[in-house]
């Protein structure tokens, strides 16, 4: 991939924004343009979560892993330096942005179609938990399968991915393992269940969004995107660690809080798309005519 995107020909282009949690940003741009970087993460799989990628992969992969990394990280500290300005959909991604390429990157938060969500009546609420999203290993979803098949409540899940098979297997009488699911069902279930489970650590998280969007609070891993978007006691809870007991005391303490769905999708508005298109475009003109005046000035000497 950074050798394919180094062979892009963007030499009739004043403006190239890269959106990226991989090596996009090693693009070429020419020497006058502007290259803005929309940073979901830098890339996990070398920097800050390369161990547990390394860990959880077979002995082939783990050994080109071994030999690879050092070389990916060089090129990808080379490529950083390519970028005009960062962005980051976090604070906890420009904090990693900061550590591995020593550079400031300001935040802006995704978009979120708020509007696609809707708030129903306590009527319409069941009494399942939901857990929702990719089912891949650093989201942890097992985690939230245990605690519930401890707890033998009510507990839909709903994504495909790698660990979709596992979580199947995992499964108790009271949890329902739906897979991947048209936009709709997801909709739903998002407005109709008690709350949100969400045990990994995200970059920034849109599904805790959704589900706020919904009404509906969010009970998170108090750590990554879900700190920024969640306020305890007011719109979920936090657990302090991925542990089965850790979410059990979550679900307790979330049974004792009482939540306003108005007021829950009321706050989740602040991370709608027209927000998101105010402050990106900001920031590209802010990047746009900063380079101008600097061209002037070279012009004029």
């Amino acid at each position: 991939m950074p050798l394919a995107l180094e062979q892009l020909d963007l030499r009739d282009y004043d403006l190239v924004i890269s959106s990226e949690s991989g090596p996009a940003k090693g693009v070429v741009a020419p020497a006058l343009a502007v290259h803005l970087c929309y940073c979901h993460s830098p890339m996990r799989y070398i920097w800050n979560m390369y161990n547990e990628y390394r860990e959880r992969s077979g002995l082939i992969k783990r050994t080109a892993m071994t030999a690879i990394a050092h070389y990916l990280r060089l090129w990808d500290v080379t490529a950083a330096a390519r970028v005009d300005q960062y962005v980051a959909n976090s604070h906890t991604v420009a904090a990693r942005i900061r550590r591995y390429y020593g550079r400031d990157a300001d935040v802006i938060n995704p978009p979120v179609d708020i509007k696609a969500f809707e708030v129903v009546p306590d009527a319409e609420r069941s009494d399942y938990f939901l857990m929702a999203g990719e089912l891949v290993a650093y989201k942890r979803p097992e985690l939230a399968v245990q605690a519930f098949n401890r707890l033998q409540a009510k507990l839909v899940v709903i994504g495909g991915g790698e660990m979709l098979e596992r979580v199947r297997q995992l499964a108790g009488p009271t949890i329902t393992v739906m897979g991947s699911q048209p936009f709709a069902v997801l909709r739903h279930h998002y407005s109709r269940c008690q709350a949100l489970i969400f045990p990994g650590e995200e970059d920034f998280g849109i599904v805790p969004v959704e589900a706020m969007a919904s009404g509906r609070p969010v009970i998170a891993y108090g750590r990554g995107g879900a700190t920024e978007s969640v306020i305890p006691g007011v719109t979920g809870v936090f657990f302090s660690e991925q542990s089965v007991e850790a979410i059990l005391d979550a679900v307790r303490r979330f049974e004792r809080t009482r939540f306003e769905p108005k007021q829950i999708a009321a706050y989740a508005a602040r991370f709608g798309i027209s927000r998101f298109k105010i402050e990106m475009t900001e920031q590209v003109d802010r990047l746009l005519n900063a380079r101008t005046n600097n061209a002037g000035l070279r012009r004029v000497v």
